[in-house]
């Protein structure tokens, strides 16, 4: 059987709005890693324009594939188009990545170091850093919890991983199975959710690993109403009952829900605030 012990498959999905220049500097940011053992998977979910199409044929020959989705099927359904092609290559670690952050240069040096000296640990990710559309930073560092018994307590409240941020043992989606497509937003909160139920372990190393960018098309993709709102206090109502957790847990719930439906000055202050 072809076997991929120690390469990393890191999947990138793109989609046509997403921002050529942004995609140029993500893509450097995963083959200039100081972990070489790294296969870039990208992951086009819909018809891409000329501008990101140029980008992606000028490291074509630097690239392992690239999956294609003729129509935009959303998130979840890409990325197990690509975790599906990773596991049936046997790749033993799956790395994450968005279009528009950068991964910091020994990202994936010490997330794969961590995974060889943990070998029960299924998924790791690490503290992120806020730049601005120019590539500036905020001077905000969001760090997440470490040990796996604090992500399951951070987990009442809040995702305990930064998405775009984790590399995961294949062992993760053996156990938790794939993204649920159900979900076209949050669906990294369900497969957290599945993991736990799961037995999955997870850990976060202290270093920042990952600049994630935040302009005004980052709050807009975060918009609120009521439909969105009820879909997630129903996703975190079940997710509490499930695993236990307390009315501290639900009434985080019912606020999330009223901070949801609020105004977008609101959200966006809520969120540079408590974070």
């Amino acid at each position: 059987m072809f076997s991929n012990m120690n390469s990393i498959a890191v999947l990138l999905p793109v989609y046509g709005g997403d921002n050529s220049e942004y995609l140029e500097k993500a893509i450097e940011s995963i083959l200039s890693q100081t972990y070489n053992n790294i296969d870039l998977i990208i992951l086009a979910d819909g018809p891409l324009n000329h501008k990101l199409a140029r980008v992606i044929q000028g490291v074509e020959k630097q690239l392992k594939i690239v999956i294609r989705n003729e129509k935009n099927k959303g998130l979840a359904h890409i990325l197990n188009r690509g975790v599906e092609y990773c596991l049936e290559r046997n790749y033993n670690f799956i790395g994450r990545m968005d279009a528009d952050d950068l991964s910091m240069t020994e990202r994936f040096q010490k997330q794969i170091e961590y995974l060889l000296a943990h070998p029960e640990i299924d998924v790791v990710g690490g503290a992120i850093e806020e730049i601005d559309s120019q590539g500036n930073r905020r001077d905000k560092v969001i760090k997440y919890p470490i040990a796996h018994e604090e992500c399951f307590r951070f987990f009442a409240k809040r995702d305990p991983l930064a998405h775009p941020a984790v590399l995961f043992r294949k062992s993760y989606f053996e156990k938790a199975g794939l993204y649920d497509e159900g979900f076209r937003k949050n669906q990294d909160t369900q497969l957290w959710f599945h993991g736990f139920k799961n037995q999955c372990q997870f850990a976060n190393i202290p270093e920042v690993v990952l600049q994630l960018r935040m302009n005004d098309d980052f709050f807009k993709s975060r918009r609120g109403g009521y439909k969105r709102a009820l879909k997630i206090f129903k996703q975190r109502s079940h997710i509490n009952r499930e695993l236990g957790y307390g009315v501290g847990a639900r009434l985080f719930a019912l606020g999330m829900f009223l901070l949801t439906i609020s105004p977008a000055g609101i959200r966006k202050l809520a969120y540079t605030y408590l974070r």
